[in-house]
């Protein structure tokens, strides 16, 4: 027997959404993983660099899963919960994590890292990254996409103008690494399937993903969440699509 409007709202309300384990969706959504395998990919870099900072760390989570950290590894975070988060996971596995208003400049002397990672960030300074990068250093980041699960942004804010789809496109990214006098020297695209298969999911995700519906609040949209309750019910889970892309840019000697 299926659950009720009102026990997945409860429910989904009022469980916590710090840091950026994504683990309570757990058979109540699903998502296409992009085929590069970022944490796998990101590992082997961690694991001939010198000296390293992951931007906007989140709670840490995706740091902490590789198996080995270079010599000096530094880790930013803006948000309080996360900061406190990523400290007690990263700092037994050698990282400093340093609160950071992710505005420029970054808290770090130029050249002062060969490799620096970012996962999904929701800001890209290009230029604070050139400037924080050794010559010969990488950059190397996955990041949201252009018009990232716009079928549920659309759903609950109606149609986006062009210039809000487009934002983050990887052209205009590798446009604005190279003014910044970076190489780009890999960047791939993908567009991935999502399924939310209970409205829980879709308050869940949008109280954690808190730019896709600025300001989202259950009261706010409580009819529309009514009516998608409704509609996943009798029709089965709601389908969007998320799009990453990987970026590798390399900063010239």
């Amino acid at each position: 027997m299926s659950r009720t409007f009102d026990a997945l709202v409860s429910e989904a309300e009022a469980v916590s959404v710090d840091g950026w384990d994504f683990s309570w969706l757990e058979g109540r959504a699903t998502e296409q993983r992009p085929s590069w395998g970022y944490q796998r990919t990101m590992s082997v870099y961690l694991a001939r660099a010198s000296a390293a900072l992951d931007i906007q760390t989140g709670g840490g989570e995706v740091l902490a899963g590789a198996p080995k950290l270079p010599p000096t590894m530094v880790a930013t975070e803006s948000w309080p919960p996360n900061v406190a988060k990523a400290t007690r996971l990263l700092h037994p596995l050698g990282a400093a994590v340093v609160a950071d208003s992710d505005e420029p400049p970054l808290p770090f002397a130029d050249g002062a890292f060969d490799l620096v990672t970012s996962r999904h960030p929701a800001t890209v300074w290009w230029e604070e990254i050139a400037r924080v990068l050794q010559g010969g250093g990488t950059y190397l980041s996955q990041h949201v996409g252009h018009s990232s699960v716009f079928e549920l942004v659309e759903y609950f804010l109606g149609p986006q103008p062009e210039e809000v789809r487009r934002a983050r496109h990887p052209d205009d990214e590798r446009r604005d690494a190279e003014a910044a006098g970076l190489e780009v020297v890999d960047l791939r695209f993908e567009r991935l399937r999502i399924e939310f298969f209970d409205i829980g999911a879709v308050i869940y995700f949008l109280r954690k993903v808190i730019w896709m519906v600025p300001g989202f609040t259950v009261d706010q949209y409580r009819d529309r969440l009514r009516e998608l309750h409704d509609m996943i019910e009798s029709e089965g889970p709601f389908v969007a699509h998320s799009t990453r892309f990987l970026i590798e840019a390399r900063k010239p000697v």
